[in-house]
């Protein structure tokens, strides 16, 4: 089948204001020729769409989160794909699964799995027994039976591989490599040492303990780009620990204004807790969006980090998420003038390689085999 016949309907379980992997993903799909969809979901507030090059479309549910949000999504995405001609459905995330891998049934099309995390090792589904039983039975019952499915990072994709018996690719969640904004420099006599996180402001990423942590740091100043669940909490916190001016919270910052304000701050962090299996095989794309900004960062000491960090010391890995353990890391690149030029000589290096030019080949190739293997067995 060509490129130009194929249409991909891929789908998540968010507004997709935020996703820039599907936004690459389906941008390049797009350009190669496929036609592309990028189905989601309208929340109450949800914000108009920037046009893209694919389709986008979102779907209204009445509940917002929860098991009744889950069941409703995936009925209405169910009877919405049943009404579309597609010629492959990409779910992403087990969040989808049900209804990508019944639509594909009944229309005898493939499905593809595009696992962004270990979605039933994720905080939000581990803590709860029940909630996990339910996911891992329909993981375990349609993983099995797809014939592709990828992700993020090595790590992932090994223990996936060995979890349902098939192989997982892994396409990185790597950012396109462009022409870097000037990255800050250690030291500015008009403005503090400046801190960014960039992402969800959710539990489980050390958030509250990069607070307790601010209370250690002199002339140091906290950037939270993001919201979520913990964006009052967080708030509250800051005012309570440490005032406001130490902290800025920039609240959702739009993926193409994102570099600029990254190259503004002087590291990064990617704060994760041990506890979770999600999180310690994950590789999140803000870590790779540091170094695309020459930006040295902070992250864990967990597999993907530490591998990339073994081949380029852009990253300082802690063990623990204790305040001290994170004030440490923190004083020590602000301090160290020679060992903070050399990692964003390091980031610069590794941009090359970490760049979605490198990783856009293995998308394609994978969908050219999606289609001709589902051409060879008709």
């Amino acid at each position: 089948m060509n490129r130009e016949h194929s249409y991909i309907i891929a789908a998540v379980t968010n507004d997709l204001h935020q996703d820039q992997r599907m936004q690459r993903i389906c941008t390049t799909l797009q350009d190669a020729g496929y036609k592309v969809k990028l189905t989601g979901r309208r929340r109450h507030g949800s914000r108009a769409l920037p046009p893209q090059a694919y389709e986008q479309t979102r779907l209204r549910c009445w509940f917002e989160r929860g098991k009744l949000f889950y069941l409703e999504y995936n009925l209405r995405l169910l009877l919405y794909l049943l009404g579309q001609s597609f010629d492959a459905v990409c779910a992403v995330d087990s969040d989808t699964l049900i209804a990508c891998f019944v639509a594909a049934r009944i229309k005898g099309k493939p499905c593809v799995l595009d696992a962004h995390e270990y979605f039933s090792e994720t905080p939000e589904v581990a803590q709860r027994p029940v909630v996990k039983t339910i996911w891992e039975a329909v993981a375990r019952w349609i993983i099995p039976r797809l014939r592709h499915c990828y992700t993020v990072g090595e790590a992932l994709a090994e223990v996936l591989s060995k979890r349902y018996g098939v192989d997982f690719e892994t396409i990185r969640n790597a950012p396109l490599k462009q022409v870097a904004p000037a990255p800050s420099s250690v030291v500015h006599s008009d403005r503090p040492f400046i801190v960014l996180y960039q992402g969800m402001l959710n539990a489980g990423r050390g958030l509250e303990a990069m607070l307790e942590a601010m209370q250690m740091l002199e002339n140091v100043q906290l950037w939270l780009a993001g919201e979520g669940d913990l964006s009052e909490e967080l708030r509250r916190q800051a005012q309570t620990l440490i005032g406001q001016d130490k902290v800025r919270f920039l609240g959702f910052v739009p993926p193409a204004e994102l570099p600029q304000l990254t190259s503004q701050a002087h590291i990064g962090i990617n704060l994760l807790e041990a506890g979770s299996l999600s999180y310690w095989y994950s590789l999140a794309n803000k870590a790779l969006d540091y170094i695309h900004a020459g930006v040295p960062s902070i992250q864990m000491d967990f597999p993907e980090y530490g591998k990339i960090n073994e081949k380029w010391e852009v990253f300082t890995c802690i063990p623990d998420l204790r305040p001290g353990t994170i004030a440490a890391a923190v004083r020590a690149l602000q301090q160290d003038r020679d060992k903070y030029e050399w990692m964003q000589e390091q980031c610069a290096i590794a941009a090359n390689e970490l760049c979605w030019q490198n990783e856009a080949p293995k998308l394609l190739n994978l969908y050219e085999r999606v289609f001709r293997t589902h051409a060879d067995r008709r």
